[in-house]
């Protein structure tokens, strides 16, 4: 072993040790704070090792959010200490693992770190655990920090725990440690110049994976436009996969520069293609993988789109998906520090100065916003179901828990108590999101361990565009290879295999003991092209129960109550049932749209599905009447119905209230008596409050029980309601027990006595101001209006054929100032009925003049 002690020296952190060690010796636990390009990831966990010719020999496992982090960390070490990997520095990543018997410092990633927890929660044999990039807060890396000092705090007070990054909440890491010191070490990352480079015009803002194609063409003018103005090589960040694809096809032109697309997916030569120093110049498209762990050597620009991919899970429609959001703040720090880790350089960000204030200072932490499907998993099998007893930044919503403890208890992997099942012990080891554990697990019994492997290796990673929506034709696709994406997914299949192998013994049928409830029923999948297909479908449903689909009405309707749709030219259109893998929702459509799914029939539907099963008996309001049936439904979807004869009273009375709910209280019998006494009602609640009662709808309806029994008891259906009296019903409202029921027509009369000794009906509509219709010349003599429960109606004087000539409710005034005109006005139409000169001293009269002569 010959170190390079001249890069080892070089690295800035070396500064820090010391006081990192002070703080590992006294507290435990320590925070370090340290800029891009000190070293942090690289020269820390040696030291801590004692493989820098000093300090004690301990074993450090490192964890790194990425798989692409985890594999160039290791190497980098390796080449500091000049040994080959798998020496005294090794790493381990899903499907690869490059470790000897005498290595000190392992790399991993959080995922696999997480399962040696489970596996083994003291983790023997281990000295110190560096969390790498705290500050991305994944959510595996948020975990393992909370399960880390529950060891510590426990089990083994020994192990030393580090959290370390360049851009964090050093106060929050630290507080979540115990109160762990922070060790800040200083950098010497060279300026960088930052160019404001915004499209030229107007671009559409990024909607689900969806990006503008004219910010993509810009960011790949802006890219050309550096490599004209600057020197080195150019490394320019890119939300995904296929936008990466789309800027190098739009470069593929550049003269004398080699295009690299660096990604998750890239295979291992690539990436190591990327980050040794070229022969040419170059251009690395690269996603988020690139901002952090990673030096690229010859970088002397970037280009910024702007851009980052998030989970983000919608659980009112059941779909989860990664979505393009605007780059946090922080995310721009760290790539612009990518340009100044070896020399001065420059950052080309492809949005205008004035926006990035408005920016989000950090990224969303997975926690808010991810599928906590997994995480849930991991925290029943920790013993701690509900995570309140985890040291967490940030508590997990209770909403997205709840969505989790529901599909995990429907897989069997919880109980009812939400604690892990054997089974989800099982699904927790594989290393695989639980629901693709229980695909595994069930379509190995159902269909073979081969078929389920190829599927499930086709779920973990979905198919590029051109493999199109119908899983069935992809996995035929992969199975053909000569893509890199073929090659992936045999790797992946070998590596599921071997998980396979040693989950199931040999005679295991993978059904754990279980009673099929959850898809562990074993399926007759027959042989040929059509037994593949089938055996792809069960195998998706298995992982994705409730978003089974049936065809329904010109969409399809999924077992989650969400509707979707396919395709135009799409081999999956017409299938009666579809399992679906992917789905996303189109800005402005009210439907999801299907990526991927596979084809099933109902028996699959049922099986896979079966602890969406439910059959029960439903009495509704439904197209204006009681229904009642006995119904089947998979989830939302209805199976099959019968009618129901002789339905539980209870819920015919509960549908008949629906109805009542909906449709409004017009479905009884409203005479004019009712009506009447209801508006009287409705006045005496206005103005005198209690006892008098409330009659609106909606107070009405939530006393249903008090004045509509035993009338609504005996209804069976619509035309029941309408033979009921609503006004001898409402009578049990009234404050009989207080005696104040008596004086209701003292109060609310329906009619009075005007000053002519007619009886007149009082109109009470509006309880504000009842109104009195009374002729003119019956209130000749009167001064003020009449009364009710102290307030003066409002009266609407007549003329002798009854039309309404003047309103007032102070008859005093009228007789002084309005009454003349009106006099003027009539006299001549009327001349038989009296019109004296001065009405306030006149006989009230309801005869014509002939008839006062006699």
């Amino acid at each position: 072993m010959i170190p390079r002690e001249d890069a080892l020296e070089a690295l800035p952190v070396r500064s820090a040790l010391p006081a990192l060690e002070d703080a590992l010796d006294g507290h435990g636990s320590a925070v370090l704070a340290a800029p891009p390009g000190t070293g942090k990831t690289t020269l820390v966990p040696l030291a801590l090792a004692g493989l820098l010719g000093g300090g004690p020999a301990r074993r450090v496992v490192v964890a790194e959010p990425r798989r692409i982090a985890a594999r160039a960390a290791a190497r980098r070490m390796a080449w500091l200490l000049g040994e080959r990997p798998g020496q005294s520095v090794g790493h381990t990543v899903r499907g690869e693992r490059v470790v000897g018997r005498h290595t000190r410092v392992e790399v991993v990633t959080t995922g696999v770190l997480l399962q040696r927890l489970q596996r083994d929660q003291e983790l023997t044999g281990v000295d110190v655990v560096v969390l790498d990039e705290c500050h991305e807060r994944h959510l595996d890396a948020d975990t393992s920090a909370a399960f880390l000092w529950d060891v510590r705090e426990t089990l083994r007070p020994d192990l030393r725990l580090v959290a370390a990054s360049a851009t964090t909440d050093t106060a929050g890491w630290a507080r979540l440690l115990g109160g762990a010191p922070v060790v800040q070490a200083q950098g010497s990352v060279f300026d960088v110049e930052v160019v404001w480079a915004p499209p030229p015009r107007p671009v559409r803002p990024p909607h689900g994976m969806r990006v503008d194609p004219a910010l993509l063409a810009h960011v790949a003018s802006v890219v050309r436009r550096a490599l004209a103005e600057r020197s080195g090589d150019v490394l320019c960040f890119l939300p995904g996969v296929g936008e990466i694809a789309r800027v190098a096809g739009l470069l593929g032109g550049a003269d004398g520069v080699d295009v690299l697309q660096v990604h998750g997916r890239a295979p291992a030569a690539v990436q190591d293609a990327v980050l040794a120093p070229g022969e040419r110049r170059r251009v690395v498209l690269a996603t988020s993988v690139a901002e952090s762990s990673l030096t690229v050597p010859g970088v002397r620009v970037v280009v910024d789109s702007g851009l980052a991919r998030e989970p983000r899970v919608d659980h009112a429609r059941g779909l989860s998906a990664l979505a393009t959001v605007r780059a946090s703040q922080a995310a721009g720090r760290q790539r612009a520090g990518r340009a100044g880790r070896e020399a001065p350089g420059a950052v080309y960000r492809c949005w205008a100065q004035a926006e990035d204030a408005r920016l989000p200072a950090f990224p969303a932490p997975e926690i808010r916003v991810a599928d906590l499907t997994a995480f849930a998993l991991q925290a029943a099998c920790w013993g701690d179901p509900d995570a309140s007893g985890l040291a967490l930044l940030d508590a997990p919503p209770a909403g997205a828990m709840a969505a989790a403890r529901s599909l995990l208890g429907a897989i069997g992997a919880v109980d009812a108590e939400g604690r892990a099942t054997g089974r989800g012990v099982r699904l927790a080891r594989l290393g695989l999101h639980p629901r693709l554990g229980r695909a595994l697990l069930d379509g190995a019994a159902a269909v073979g361990a081969e078929r389920a492997v190829e599927v499930v290796a086709l779920l973990s990673e979905e198919p590029p565009r051109e493999y199109g929506d119908d899983l069935a034709a992809a996995l035929r696709a992969a199975r053909r290879g000569g893509d890199a994406y073929g090659a992936r997914w045999r790797a992946e299949v070998r590596r599921l295999r071997a998980v396979v192998a040693s989950d199931m013994p040999s005679g295991d049928d993978g059904r754990d003991g279980r009673d099929g409830r959850d898809g562990g029923t074993v399926l007759d999948v027959p042989g040929g092209p059509g037994g593949v297909d089938a055996a792809v479908g069960l195998v998706v449903a298995l992982a994705f129960p409730e978003r089974l689909a049936k065809a329904d009405g010109g969409s399809l309707l999924m077992a989650s109550g969400t509707r979707a749709e396919v395709g135009e030219g799409t081999g999956l259109r017409g299938a009666p049932w579809l399992a679906v893998a992917v789905a996303d929702r189109p800005v402005g459509r009210g439907h999801a749209r299907v990526q991927l799914a596979a084809a099933v029939d109902e028996g699959v539907a049922r099986l896979a599905g079966g602890a969406l099963l439910d059959e029960r008996e439903e009495v509704l309001w439904a197209d204006g009447d009681v229904v009642a049936r006995r119904v089947e439904r998979l989830g939302a979807v209805e199976l099959a119905e019968r009618p129901l004869r002789d339905a539980d009273a209870g819920l015919v009375r509960g549908a008949l209230l629906e109805g009542l709910r909906k449709e409004g209280l017009g479905l009884l019998r409203w005479p004019a008596e009712a009506v009447g006494l209801r508006q009287r009602l409705a006045f005496l609640h206005r103005h005198l409050g209690d006892p008098w009662p409330d009659v609106r709808d909606g107070s009405l309806y939530a006393r249903v029980d008090e004045w509509l029994e035993p009338e609504l008891g005996r209804a069976r259906r619509r035309g029941d309601l309408g033979r009921i009296d609503a006004g001898q019903a409402l009578g049990r409202l009234l404050p009989w027990a207080s005696g104040e029921a008596a004086r209701l027509e003292e109060l609310a009369p329906e009619r009075v006595v005007v000053p002519s000794g007619s009886r007149v009906r009082i109109d009470y509509a509006d309880p504000e101001r009842p109104v009195l219709a009374v002729k003119l010349q019956e209130m000749f003599g009167l001064q003020e209006s009449p009364r009710v429960a102290g307030v003066p109606l409002l009266v609407h004087l007549l003329s002798p054929a009854g039309r309404p000539v003047a309103v007032t409710a102070d008859l005093a005034s009228f007789w002084r100032d309005g009454y003349r005109g009106v006099r003027a006005e009539l006299r001549g139409r009327y001349p038989k009925h009296p019109w004296p000169e001065d009405p306030a001293g006149a006989e009230p009269t309801r005869y014509t003049n002939a008839r006062l002569r006699r």
